[in-house]
């Protein structure tokens, strides 16, 4: 199979979604399949055996670790000489439309997956005014795929609510072999609480940006004195809350990738998750495969995987005393915490890398047999799209 992908971001930038297209290139490279990527500049010229395109971008002004790429930088030769079987688009905004347009014009099979839930960001941020036009925009994108894929079943369901049709969900996964409790150490506990390993640690992992709402990190902090608090990530509040978090009882360390991030998860009791805009949230998938208990608002694809008093607990999402109050509760309690995070493993062990995207390649699998089943009727109009 060929495949050409195009995404709005990706290395050196680290989200959820470089972390699951990565994942994705070594996965098909490791099936024997045939990539090429198109993504915006700067970045590596090639990724697990696919060779990367990188197209002029610009920053975001509402969010300065986001580039956005040009659709209108010339791919055609390359995808010529290519000549994928299937292009997927992953969250197409700007440099994701040359992908569509190429794939429209040529008759190949379309995918587009959604993965940024920009019209709740709107609304958050102050402008709920662009909202409709926003929903406007990416219907009438992924409306000309064959397919569009959602994170979580919530995300689905607000697609179709959107009049988004032909949604299917595809999940994400996690490496249960590299997050892992085993990954627990020593070393990185008396790191990430200071020098005070004895001190409950709770952990967050993602961005440092508004969306995330990171600010609700400080009332953790008052309200629980005995406990201490690692950050790792960074983006532009990173200053902002450094400043209110202090540095006696946190510790910011940046971005971790790899290992060091397995390690950072294992060191740590409880993971605290405040964002509400999640259509998916992999940092909570790799926190449960490291057994920690998810302490997270009750919205968005979190709930397909958090389950209250199972492996977390989850709060009403603007109730700020709430999440300090099921935070303690489990600082309080640490063997109710334990036994969160104890069904948190085994719930991650079910979303195994490897099962989520050999499920997709079936996906792909299946569009390219309908196209093949179509041309064998000898029909020379374009591949329609599938029913809703």
């Amino acid at each position: 199979m060929r495949l050409a992908l195009f995404t709005e971001t990706f290395l050196p930038k680290v989200d959820g979604i470089v972390n699951t297209l990565c994942h994705l290139l070594e996965h098909l490279a490791a099936r024997g399949h045939e990539t090429i990527l198109f993504a915006p500049e700067g970045g590596p010229n090639q990724y697990a055996q696919t060779p990367v395109y990188g197209l002029p971008a610009w920053q975001f002004p509402l969010y300065r670790e986001l580039r956005l790429a040009s659709p209108f930088a010339s791919v055609a030769s390359k995808l010529h000489r290519f000549q994928p079987d299937l292009v997927h688009v992953l969250n197409p905004v700007s440099l994701g439309l040359a992908g569509v347009w190429h794939a429209r014009l040529r008759n190949w099979p379309l995918i587009a997956s959604y993965h940024t839930d920009v019209p709740g960001f709107a609304r958050r941020w102050g402008y709920g005014w662009a909202e409709p036009f926003i929903w406007a925009f990416f219907r009438s994108i992924h409306n000309t795929a064959h397919l569009n894929l959602a994170p979580s079943r919530i995300t689905q369901q607000e697609l179709r609510a959107h009049s988004v049709r032909r949604v299917k969900v595809w999940g994400r996964g996690v490496n249960t072999t590299l997050f892992h409790p085993n990954q627990r150490t020593a070393e990185w506990r008396e790191k990430l609480t200071g020098g005070q390993p004895q001190a409950p640690l709770l952990l967050y992992v993602g961005r440092l940006s508004p969306e995330k709402r990171v600010t609700w990190l400080q009332p953790l902090l008052e309200s629980l004195p005995e406990a201490r608090l690692a950050v790792v990530g960074d983006g532009p509040q990173r200053a902002e809350l450094e400043n209110l978090l202090g540095n006696e009882r946190t510790v910011f360390t940046g971005y971790l990738r790899g290992e060091s991030l397995a390690r950072a998860y294992a060191a740590a009791d409880v993971f605290v998750f405040p964002a509400a805009n999640e259509t998916l949230g992999n940092v909570v998938l790799e926190a449960m495969a490291s057994g920690l208990p998810v302490v997270a608002p009750r919205s968005g694809g979190l709930l397909d995987h958090v389950t209250h008093g199972r492996n977390g607990l989850l709060f009403e999402t603007n109730e700020l005393n709430e999440w300090v109050q099921a935070t303690a509760r489990l600082v309080h309690y640490p063997e109710l915490a334990r036994a969160l995070g104890a069904h948190g493993r085994l719930h991650a062990e079910t979303r195994r890398w490897e099962t989520v995207l050999d499920g997709l390649l079936d996906e792909y699998a299946l569009l390219l047999t309908r196209r093949a089943k179509h041309h064998a009727r000898g029909l020379k109009r374009p591949l329609p799209a599938p029913a809703p």
